[in-house]
């Protein structure tokens, strides 16, 4: 069932897996709903959607699969417990109108308790780019906070990977690639909203991620006002006067709403043309006729200063 396959996901797995797994099964405890407190700045969305639906069918037949992954309430934000691993969860069991849920309690500072609530979200399908891109992004930054350790290295001889290799690590994407999601975060809410909702491309957001944000404030009005897209051209055109202090609200509407003028196409009927010709001349001769007329009328308007 697809539900009970999304359930098992690594985050899921985390608090078990390891070597103390009989110490992580003793804290498995059912824990008041009331007392979990969501993540700090967690960039993952909870939607009520098709795969919603399919857990909370799931849970109410079998009840929770998985507990969830929790740590105590740092001493400085309140009581209770900060939910790490199983937002979906919490919700799911919310809507059913349940009281407790199954969770382990761990004791993580905040840059491991980041990283086990990334890599259990990271998981997940069809996550949004905006979610990619501040979950890469927060990774990245406790693992920097974290600093050089041996055991982020295969074996000891092996050169230390980067953080962002490290991220990209268990992932499909190269670390170039996770740079470029964390560069999106640099983007205003407005731009980033319409990168989610597949109205900007990606290569397209990277490159307005550059821009100083007022100039992509204005990018964002003239794009809600319009209705329009930004190729790759157009960002980075818009990029380039933002950088180089050129940027306006002309250069940006010219840049996105201007079009090429269409070919001009003039058909004239032969037989309409043909009245003012003797029957004895032929195309080429008419066409000769004509420009040489077309060439007087126009030196004609240059000399009067009548615009063309």
């Amino acid at each position: 069932m697809k539900s009970k396959m999304k359930l098992n996901t690594i985050d899921d797995l985390f608090a078990v897996s390891n070597s103390d797994q009989g110490a992580n099964r003793e804290k498995i405890r059912e824990i008041p709903l009331s007392s979990l407190h969501s993540f700090a700045h967690h960039p993952f969305q909870v939607r009520d959607d098709v795969d919603m639906q399919e857990l909370v069918d799931s849970i109410r037949e079998q009840g929770v699969l998985v507990p969830v992954i929790v740590r105590p309430m740092p001493a400085d934000r309140g009581e209770g417990y900060e939910l790490i691993a199983g937002h979906r969860r919490k919700h799911a069991c919310e809507l059913l109108g349940l009281g407790t849920i199954p969770a382990i309690v761990q004791d993580l500072d905040d840059d491991a308790a980041t990283i086990v609530m990334v890599d259990s979200n990271l998981q997940r399908e069809e996550l949004l780019p905006s979610e990619k891109a501040w979950a890469y992004r927060m990774k990245m930054e406790a693992m920097k906070h974290q600093g050089v350790r041996t055991d982020l290295t295969s074996c000891q001889f092996d050169t230390k990977l980067r953080a962002d290799e490290q991220v990209a690590k268990g992932t499909d994407n190269s670390a170039r690639t996770i740079q470029r999601f964390i560069r999106l975060t640099e983007l205003i809410p407005e731009l980033l909203d319409r990168v989610d909702e597949k109205k900007i491309p990606l290569n397209s957001a990277y490159n307005l991620s550059f821009m100083k944000p007022e100039d992509q404030k204005m990018v964002a009005e003239i794009l809600k006002t319009t209705d329009s897209s930004v190729s790759l051209a157009q960002a980075v055109q818009l990029r380039g006067s933002s950088q180089d202090g050129s940027f306006s609200f002309d250069i940006a509407y010219s840049a996105l709403c201007s079009k090429p003028a269409p070919p001009v196409r003039i058909t004239i009927k032969e037989k309409k043309i043909r009245q003012y010709f003797p029957e004895s001349y032929s195309q080429k001769q008419m066409e000769e006729v004509i420009f040489s007329l077309l060439e007087k009328w126009k030196a004609q308007n240059d000399e009067s200063g009548v615009e063309e």
